[in-house]
């Protein structure tokens, strides 16, 4: 398997003569419900202004909003003013009506998709961290890198990397959860994916156009997608790389709810038993070999639960 780590900011990409260049095709996740404070929305937006500029580098940029979202938010002068005077000002707003966070993804990158083509990549980017602290601005100001690294190294995919201590529940889920699960279900196609990030469920990434084609083209998950294309990209033996986003954060006051954490844990093993049983069709024998699966996963499964409750409560 063929992976890189970025270490360095790249350059701009350069293109052979002839063919048209590949563009970066900006897909913003806009938060479901958006906070009383606009300050994070505000800083995202200037750096999406921005992009909006630079048009021979960058597409239109997309936001994704959920269409639950308007109607929550139907009574607020100040949420309409902003979408009106900031959101569609800089980039077309696609409206839509979808289960979880991960359709939305589907929703903004199946559109740019159909807009783009070539080497083109398409580039993901949540609406609910806290841009408007400082280091939140700071993030913002490198986080067009991510990207980049596509085009300058080549890549199929790159995964965006935010900072967290070993305290941080996003710390806690992946340890003792996400990856704790992925061993046991995909244990060599695990082994590659933590010498390259340590963040399987991350928000920020970057993908280039085949690899988002072959990706739309299969089942989409309604949750945990990230997870879904780190392990489809190692399975198609993917070029992958990671970039450090910062330690930004999209946990209010950092803390993250029992009641959610549990609930990321059990859909991570959801997908994966889904994901094993689409690699694994029906054989003699593989119901046994299932079943034994089913009873380990459940007890890695109630350990990291057993943690959870002992580190969140």
């Amino acid at each position: 398997m063929k992976h890189a780590a970025a270490v360095a900011p790249p350059a701009a990409a350069g293109r052979k003569s002839g063919k048209r260049p590949a563009r970066v095709h900006p897909v913003i996740i806009y938060p479901f419900h958006p906070p009383g404070d606009y300050s994070d929305l505000e800083g995202l937006y200037e750096l999406v202004a921005r992009l909006d500029r630079e048009k021979e580098k960058y597409a239109r940029p997309i936001t994704v909003m959920d269409r639950k979202t308007h109607y929550l938010m139907a009574s607020s002068r100040t949420f309409e003013a902003f979408r009106r005077d900031t959101v569609a000002r800089h980039s077309d707003i696609l409206d839509a009506w979808c289960v979880d966070t991960c359709q939305m993804w589907y929703t903004g990158l199946g559109r740019a998709f159909e807009l783009g083509g070539g080497d083109d990549v398409y580039w993901l980017i949540p609406g609910d961290f806290n841009y408007g602290t400082a280091v939140g601005k700071e993030v913002l100001g490198r986080l067009h890198d991510l990207p980049e690294i596509i085009l300058e190294l080549g890549q199929d995919l790159c995964i965006g990397e935010i900072g967290t201590d070993h305290n941080n529940p996003k710390q806690i889920i992946d340890t003792y959860g996400t990856f704790a699960l992925m061993y046991l279900w995909f244990p060599e196609e695990a082994r590659a994916i933590r010498q390259i990030t340590e963040r399987p469920r991350s928000e920020f990434f970057a993908i280039r156009h085949g690899f988002l084609r072959e990706m739309l083209t299969q089942r989409w998950y309604a949750y945990e997608q990230t997870v879904v294309m780190l392990l489809k990209a190692v399975f198609s033996n993917k070029q992958i790389s990671r970039f450090f986003v910062g330690h930004v954060s999209d946990l209010p006051e950092g803390r993250e709810s029992l009641a959610s954490a549990v609930q990321q844990v059990e859909r991570t093993e959801r997908v994966l038993k889904s994901l094993w049983r689409e690699r694994h069709p029906p054989k003699p024998g593989w119901m046994t070999h299932y079943s034994r699966l089913e009873i380990q996963s459940e007890h890695v499964l109630r350990t990291a639960l057993l943690i959870l409750e002992n580190t969140l409560r």
